[in-house]
């Protein structure tokens, strides 16, 4: 599975973004899906994740009530909806692609078998 995210970009503090993330392959619809982020000097750490039936998503306790992750499994694509932005939302955002039950949706790095490139975002203050 080749996964590629875009959709980032240079906003100010309290502005939306919508990254979109393409997976290569038709069985996209049997994969958990996840965002995570990583900013300059720290590790990566999870922001979202979905499961693969979308019965399924959990969200960081810093992102909850600001971000959204959905899925388009006819177009191949998961999304992540990023409103009210803040400066410390500001790193590089993976999108990252793991197999499992229909209500899998892993939270840790080192659940998920395919990853993304990255797509930068930078909340100015």
């Amino acid at each position: 599975v080749q996964l590629q995210a875009s959709g980032g970009g240079l906003v100010q503090a309290g502005a939306s973004l919508r990254l979109s993330c393409a997976a290569s392959r038709r069985t996209f619809s049997s994969y958990a899906m996840g965002w995570f982020r990583q900013a300059s000097g720290k590790e990566r750490e999870f922001v979202a994740a979905i499961s693969w039936s979308d019965s399924s998503t959990y969200y960081a306790d810093s992102v909850k009530g600001r971000f959204t992750i959905s899925r388009d499994n006819a177009k191949n694509t998961v999304y992540l909806q990023m409103n009210r932005l803040k400066p410390e939302d500001t790193a590089v955002y993976y999108c990252a692609a793991a197999q499992g039950g229909r209500h899998y949706a892993p939270i840790g790095v080192n659940e998920y078998d395919y990853w993304g490139q990255g797509t930068l975002v930078t909340v100015s203050s």
